[in-house]
Order: structure tokens, then C-alpha cells, then sequence
């Protein structure tokens, strides 16, 4: 009887030794995992913005979709100028005399495509609508419009993903509190989002720490 009250002792403390340690660890490894994640996918999203702002630059508007964003990279051509101030003079009728006028002259240097300007050699862009988050295969949510500010027409644009598809293999209650973050230094919100639809921007809602390179 003794025996068995001592062994079914250490199996009680095995097992609270074993829910001390996993409740240090678990967050440990989440936030591991989640920064990991975070880094792969908005590396993909600063690869989309460098795109969309090129696409603005040629097309005047940003793209709602990733097929022509990618058709843009492959064939689009980027017109290479060059801006001088120059000046000349003309013949005033009301002074009726010879008076300088100031202009910008724009020349045309030559061509180069987008593809070759951007991105060189390397192909990742052809996957830019993908998460890049291993398990799963799920694109990124695009959209693009038009606003209207103080009577201006605005391109804007915004591309997100949720933090419930990144972290989809997750603790449910890490990640429950991870989509109520409120922090300088963290993501805020349930979603991971470049751009908007409400302002003009191409910036992300995380933290400059996501800006700096990874150890």
C-alpha cells in the first residue's frame, strides 16, 4: 500500500513538473513560431508593395489582382527620363518686349523592363498571392480602388492575411490573445495588412522591427 501511495505520488509530480514546464515553454515556442511566420510573410508583402508602387508608377492606379500584377513584372517596360530646367525667350505683346520663360524639359533616356529593374533574376514574385507559411495553401486577400480626398482622386490599395491562417497549427488561446494585441512592438489586430482602402498608404501595420534584417 505504501508503494503504491509513493509511486502514484511521483506520477503527480511528473505530471505537475510536466504542465509547469509546458506552460513556460508553450508561450516560448509560440512567439518563436509567430515571429518566424511573421518575418516569411511580410517579406512577401514588402515584395507586393515594391510591385503595386511600380504598377501606380506605369499605370497610374494600383492592381486588385495578382495575375496582373505578376503580367505587369513579366512584360511591363519602365520609360527612363530625365528632367532639366531650361529657358527661353518670347516675345511679350502686352510689355512689348523679349522676356525669359522658365520650363521643365523632360528627354527620354531609353527603356528598361519592369522585371529586370525590380527583381533581376529571381522568380519568387511569380508566387507573391501565396502565404509563404508551410501546411497550408492560401492566397493573400487583394483589392484596389479609387478614393476621393478633398476632391482628389486617389489609387489606393490594401493586401492582408489572417493571423488565424499563419498561425494555423497554433495554441488556440495563445493565438485568441496574439489577435487581441495592442503593443508598439507587435502586430496589432487579427490580420497582417499592407496598405489601405481608406487612406492613401503602402505601409504595414507592424512594427519596425519587421523592417530590420533577420539574424
Amino acid at each position: 500500500m505504501k508503494t503504491g501511495i509513493q509511486a502514484f505520488l511521483w506520477l503527480l509530480c511528473i505530471f505537475f513538473s510536466y504542465k509547469i514546464y509546458d506552460s513556460i515553454n508553450k508561450p516560448i515556442n509560440f512567439n518563436e513560431v509567430k515571429y518566424n511566420r511573421y518575418y516569411d510573410v511580410i517579406d512577401r508583402l514588402k515584395e507586393i508593395r515594391t510591385a503595386q508602387i511600380a504598377y501606380k508608377d506605369v499605370n497610374g492606379v494600383y492592381s486588385n489582382n495578382f495575375d496582373s500584377l505578376v503580367n505587369f513584372i513579366d512584360n511591363g517596360i519602365f520609360t527612363l527620363i530625365e528632367k532639366r530646367d531650361s529657358s527661353y525667350l518670347e516675345y511679350d505683346r502686352i510689355y512689348r518686349i523679349d522676356m525669359l520663360k522658365e520650363v521643365v524639359v523632360v528627354d527620354t533616356l531609353g527603356f528598361v523592363s519592369v522585371k529586370d529593374s525590380l527583381f533581376k533574376n529571381n522568380t519568387t514574385y511569380k508566387d507573391m498571392k501565396k502565404i509563404p507559411v508551410k501546411g497550408i495553401d492560401t492566397v493573400f486577400q487583394i483589392d484596389a480602388r479609387i478614393i476621393m480626398i478633398n476632391d482628389y482622386k486617389a489609387p489606393v490599395f490594401e493586401v492582408k492575411v489572417s493571423k488565424n491562417i499563419v498561425l494555423f497549427d497554433q495554441d488556440e488561446d495563445l493565438l485568441k490573445l496574439e489577435n487581441e494585441t495592442i503593443s508598439i512592438d507587435g502586430v496589432n489586430g487579427s490580420e497582417i495588412v499592407l496598405g489601405s482602402l481608406n487612406e492613401v498608404s503602402t505601409n504595414g501595420n507592424w512594427p519596425k522591427v519587421f523592417d530590420a534584417k533577420r539574424e
